[in-house]
């Protein structure tokens, strides 16, 4: 029997980044840009508020780039304040990079597992598949699906039960298969 987990983001991560007038390390993306020309150079932000004082940080997009290298869709969206873009930027590699963030996806995501009932199978495979990538350890995926506790998946891991093809110890952003054996 294969069951297919997904794990699905349920707001946007906050940004760990160091504010500069309080002692906080959290920020919230609020889905706002700031666009700024200067002739024919263009500059963007992601605007975010810190989750102790408020202030706002700047998170650059794009920094004194020609207006024309920028695709017409991606500056539309920038002018409109689109929420699926801040999603896609946050997880971008290069905006991390660029400005020295990190994202916190704690109770930001969950764990849809869908309505059959496992707990009757000897052997049950299961594919988890990620909508973004969201590090989160295996183990603890496999505790909430199966309503284990974490030392009971360990166990399990221990004993040859639980079976994959990637290591369950660490954390996984992206697809993997494990196998339950009862």
């Amino acid at each position: 029997m294969l069951e297919i987990w997904v794990v699905v983001p349920t707001c946007l991560p906050l940004v760990v980044r160091r504010c500069h007038a309080c002692a906080s390390e959290r920020f919230r993306a609020n889905g706002k840009f700031r666009v700024n020309a200067h002739h024919k150079l263009i500059d963007a932000w992601l605007l975010a508020l810190c989750a102790g004082c408020g202030e706002t940080t700047k998170l650059t997009v794009v920094e004194r780039v020609n207006v024309r290298s920028i695709r017409p869709e991606l500056l539309d969206r920038l002018h409109n304040n689109d929420p699926g873009l801040t999603a896609e930027l946050l997880q971008d590699p290069v905006v991390q990079r660029r400005n020295g963030i990190a994202l916190d996806w704690a109770n930001a995501w969950r764990l849809d597992t869908g309505e059959s009932d496992h707990l009757d199978c000897e052997v049950v495979d299961v594919s988890v598949r990620f909508v973004a990538r969201i590090p989160v350890r295996p183990v603890r995926l496999i505790a909430e699906g199966f309503g284990l506790s974490r030392a009971e998946v360990e166990r399990l891991l221990t004993e040859g039960n639980l079976i994959s093809a990637v290591r369950l110890s660490g954390k996984l952003s992206g697809d993997f298969t494990f196998t339950l054996k009862r």
